[in-house]
């Protein structure tokens, strides 16, 4: 449908809530990035996914690394997102971190994390389709997610 308006499309695709995550690689230093295009792929074998614009300045950089991290948000860390989605900062000051098999910081706070290593990218319009076999994972502790929701952020309740 070449009719439809990338705004209207941009609305209606805001009322389904995803969660936010921070995507990580290492290279000569922690890089990172606030995604909320995350998903499961595969159970066999393990696989996840994660939307990446192409236009990024970080993306190119995880991508060449060949791993990444994901960092499942809790919903107390609004302002660690809002931190990575900036340009032009160092957005890993002050930021405590530990490194994960792969060498992509894992983020202290974060309900859970994913270390993968990338098998496939996909280009898709604007975006590039990344897909990581997953090497190692963790539920670091219990919470609610941090939800992305009608273009702001969002809280989750049971």
């Amino acid at each position: 449908m070449a009719g439809v308006d990338s705004s209207l499309f941009r609305q209606v695709l805001g009322h389904f809530p995803t969660g936010v995550t921070i995507i990580t690689a290492h290279t000569e230093g922690p890089v990172g990035v606030s995604v909320a295009q995350f998903f499961s792929v595969s159970l066999e074998p393990l696989l996840i996914g994660f939307c990446a614009i192409r236009e990024s300045s970080t993306w190119p950089a995880i991508r060449q690394t060949g791993s990444f991290c994901v960092n499942v948000l809790a919903d107390d860390q609004e302002a660690l997102s809002r931190r990575f989605s900036q340009s032009d900062i160092d957005r890993f000051d002050g930021v405590a971190w530990t490194p994960a098999a792969s060498g992509a910081p894992r983020l202290a706070g974060a309900l859970a994390w994913i270390d993968a290593d990338i098998v496939g990218v996909h280009e898709a319009g604007d975006h590039d389709i990344c897909v990581g076999e997953v090497r190692d994972l963790a539920v670091e502790r219990e919470g609610t997610p941090l939800v992305w929701f009608r273009g702001g952020y969002g809280r989750f309740a049971v």
